[in-house]
This record gives C-alpha cells, sequence and structure tokens, in this order.
C-alpha cells in the first residue's frame, strides 16, 4: 500500500503538466460543445439574472422553510452614501494646522443631562450584545480597548458580563425588550441609557432564540431556564402608549442618578414624526442607526427593504432637531455602514455629535484571529457566543487591535481637521464639505464640486 502510494505521489509530481492539460481538455470539451440546456455556463445567466446572493439564499429557504437570518447587515443593494462627499482643504487662507499641535476631538453626549457622558473621542462601540451575538471573550476585548483610548462601549441587548462592567470605562446600558439587563445596581452603575425602540437592520421587530442557539454562561447571566427560549419582545409594555414610554424615560433617569437617556431607532421614512415623539419623550440623546447597519442575524426582508440610507438620515435628524430648536440640548449619535475614517468625520460635519461602530471594530478586534476559522468556516465563526473557534479567541490580542484601529482612526480624523485648518471637532461643520454629485449637494445643501464655491443656506 506504501508502494503504491509513493507511485502515485511520483507520477503526480512528474505528470502533473500533464494530467493538468487533459483534464483542461476534457472540461473544455465539455463546455464548448454540450448544448446550452445541458451546460455549466447555464449557470452564468442564472447568476446574472438572479443574483449569487439571490440564487443561494432561495436556496437555503428552499432547503429549511424556515425565515433566513442574514448576518453582517445588507448587502443586496447600494445605498446612496458618503463617498460622493469631499472636504475642502485649507491652503492659501485659512492655513492647515501644524502637524504636531493637538486637536481636540472629546465629546459630550447628553449636555443637558444631570450628569453628561464625557468621551475623549468621537467613536463609540455598539450594541452587539453578548451570547446573542458576540462571545464573552470579544465582548472584554471591546470593552478594554473602549477604556484604554477613553470612549464608551454599549452593552447591545444581552446579558450584562460582570466583568465587563467592571473592565469598562464609559459604559452605555442598552435598555432592551427583555426580561434581563434590568438589575437596578446594573442602572446605577451606567454612564449612559439607552431604550432601544430599533434598529437599521431589524428595526422594532423582536426574536425568540432557541437554547440549542444560546448556550453557555451567558444563559446563566441572562436568567434562562435550562429548555428556555430567550426571548426579544416586540414592546416594552402590554398595550404601551408614549406616555408609559416618557414615564419610562423618568424612571430610568431618577433611578440612575441623571445620566443621559436616550433612545436607539432604525431610520425610517417617518424619522421626523419618530423624533417628535422621542422629543416627547424628553430624551437626552437620539442613535439613528441607518438602513446599512448590520447586526448577528436579521430576516433579508428587514435588512433589504425597509428603513432609509444613513447619509438621508443624518441629514433629516440635523434638519429636524434644528427645526425644533433642539439640536443643542439633545445629542445624536449615528450609525450604519460607517466603515473608515472620512465616513466617521463626514457624519460628524453633516450634524452627528458621535457614531457608533459595529462591523468594522468586529473586524478590527478580531484580526489575524479570523484566519483560525478559515478557510472552510466564515472568520466570523472566531467571534459569535456560538462560534466554532470561539474559545481560541485570545482577550489580550483582541484588545490590542481594536485599540490600535481606535487610535489609528482617530488619528486620521484629526489628520483631516488639521488640513482643513481647524484645532476642534467643535468647529467642523456642512460648510466644509462638497459633492461631486449635483444631485446629493443640492439634497444635503452643500456646494456643487463643478461649480464657483458658494455655500448654500
Amino acid at each position: 500500500m506504501t508502494l503504491l502510494l509513493l507511485i502515485v505521489i511520483l507520477f503526480l509530481l512528474f505528470r502533473w503538466r500533464w494530467l493538468m492539460k487533459k483534464i483542461v481538455q476534457q472540461m473544455g470539451k465539455i463546455i464548448l460543445t454540450d448544448s446550452y440546456q445541458e451546460n455549466l455556463i447555464e449557470m452564468i445567466p442564472g447568476f446574472r439574472h438572479m443574483g449569487i446572493q439571490n440564487s443561494l439564499e432561495n436556496s437555503l429557504r428552499a432547503e429549511t422553510g424556515d425565515v433566513l437570518h442574514r448576518p453582517i447587515g445588507s448587502s443586496a443593494k447600494k445605498w446612496p452614501h458618503l463617498d460622493p462627499i469631499t472636504f475642502i482643504p485649507a491652503q492659501t487662507t485659512p492655513f492647515p494646522i501644524d502637524g504636531e499641535e493637538e486637536v481636540d476631538v472629546s465629546v459630550t453626549i447628553g449636555p443637558k443631562a444631570k450628569k453628561p457622558m464625557k468621551i475623549k473621542i468621537p467613536l463609540m462601540i455598539s450594541g452587539m450584545a453578548y451570547g446573542v451575538a458576540l462571545s464573552e471573550q470579544v465582548r472584554l476585548s471591546l470593552a478594554k480597548a473602549a477604556r484604554n483610548v477613553g470612549t464608551a462601549i454599549n452593552s447591545g441587548e444581552g446579558g450584562i458580563l460582570p466583568e465587563e462592567l467592571d473592565a469598562a470605562g464609559k459604559y452605555i446600558l442598552q435598555f432592551s425588550k427583555t426580561e434581563w439587563g434590568k438589575e437596578e445596581e446594573t442602572i446605577k452603575r451606567a454612564d449612559m441609557i439607552e431604550i432601544k425602540f430599533g434598529q437599521g437592520a431589524l428595526f422594532g421587530m423582536g426574536g425568540k432564540i432557541s437554547p440549542n442557539n444560546l448556550t453557555g454562561r451567558a444563559r446563566e447571566i441572562m436568567g434562562l431556564k435550562e429548555n428556555e427560549q430567550a426571548v426579544i419582545f416586540e414592546h416594552f409594555f402590554d398595550n404601551q402608549t408614549l406616555e408609559d414610554l416618557k414615564n419610562l424615560v423618568k424612571e430610568l433617569r431618577d433611578l440612575s442618578g441623571g445620566v443621559p437617556i436616550g433612545a436607539k431607532i432604525g431610520a425610517g421614512g417617518k424619522i421626523e414624526e419618530d423624533i417628535d415623539h422621542l422629543i416627547e419623550m424628553d430624551v437626552d440623546y437620539i442613535a439613528v442607526d441607518g438602513g446599512q447597519g448590520a447586526t448577528h442575524g436579521t430576516p433579508p426582508i428587514l435588512a433589504d427593504d425597509f428603513g432609509i440610507p444613513t447619509l438621508h438620515a443624518v441629514v433629516r435628524a440635523v434638519n429636524h432637531l434644528e427645526k425644533r430648536k433642539m439640536k443643542e440640548k439633545i445629542s445624536l449619535i449615528v450609525s450604519g455602514g460607517l466603515l473608515v475614517p472620512g465616513h466617521f468625520l463626514k457624519v460628524i460635519a453633516l450634524g452627528a455629535d458621535a457614531v457608533y461602530l459595529g462591523s468594522t471594530i468586529l473586524f478590527a478586534v478580531s484580526h489575524t484571529q479570523t484566519t483560525k476559522a478559515l478557510p472552510f468556516e466564515p472568520p466570523t465563526q472566531i467571534v459569535w457566543n456560538e462560534g466554532k473557534f470561539k474559545d481560541q479567541f485570545k482577550v489580550d490580542e483582541g484588545v490590542k487591535t481594536a485599540e490600535k484601529f481606535l487610535t489609528s482612526s482617530t488619528e486620521e480624523m484629526k489628520m483631516a481637521l488639521r488640513a482643513m485648518g481647524k484645532r476642534s471637532l467643535k468647529e467642523l461643520s456642512k460648510q466644509d464639505l462638497v459633492s461631486h454629485e449635483w444631485l446629493t449637494a443640492q439634497m444635503i445643501g452643500i456646494p456643487y464640486s463643478f461649480e464657483a464655491w458658494k455655500m448654500k443656506k
């Protein structure tokens, strides 16, 4: 048997070119002579007509008969985004700021709250839930990285890890439509509380997670019995009203001792109406998640066929807060498809106070550790709580890479501010923007780059 194997290896070693040529000749003959209906190339027009992703997702629907839950948000459509917008450089006057001069990028969220939350950078880590989505190791890495750079991390709607609460610097408790994560002690330790009404990839819908898909310590922390489903509801109260929610805001404000109480919504076609309702509830900040927002898993119809683009959302939200004379009183946090420092800075120029990072920080924290899952599993199998390689994730390595990403991104944003002649993030506005797309320029109210500069009102 050993001799036979050796002969085969030697044959392949010395005759591999001949073998490859024979395979190519045979495959070429089949593809070039079979009738179209029997030919493999029939897949090409089929995929072009359906799209590869649509074809594969429809195959999964046909296989299971269940509602699909796609991870990492919408990828089936091209949303209008921030790339057609560029910054205006300072060159002849004003002049750029010297590279050695410090630039202030600190932010205060909830200025009218008794205890506003102050962070050193405008980048915060969004609510990616422990257990429901991320593993304990990844959550700890993100919490420590956030503390090291002086920013905040959002708990998400999963369980609250005691070690994470201890490790984090600034902690945002997401008050979700669940039975867990509402302990009075946790509420009192939070630096900010976010009532979650919806998000960009899922909006206001809840869900049920079977015991098979939520295992380990997370179940204990969430208070789930052995075979109990984890339920995320669609409402906070039975037959809830705006008055119920207004009272909830007041209760949380009193219980927490006056930290900012905010709300998270997915950006929809009636965003102004949603904002009016949140103003009525007396929130200190609003987090708006655009249509490009991602999540651990969502039915594709919610990710692809609901919501409005992040670009449209931030412009409309800012305009409406200004119209209601609330822009200086209610902070605005924006997320959804913000992947690089240019995106982060542009939404701030458009009027956001800070941004939430989701997918981009998730890939940063896992960095080269994703290779432990490749090539036979997707890279996210290293970060999910139910991931096959979660136990191989190294916390200290995750802390370093996430911290470096946040630091690098912040330094890039500072460089951009210096290039515009600015010493502070507070000096940035949409007057520092132009667009090479005429319609984008018109809708935002910034100059079209083919025309002489003249700021629109």
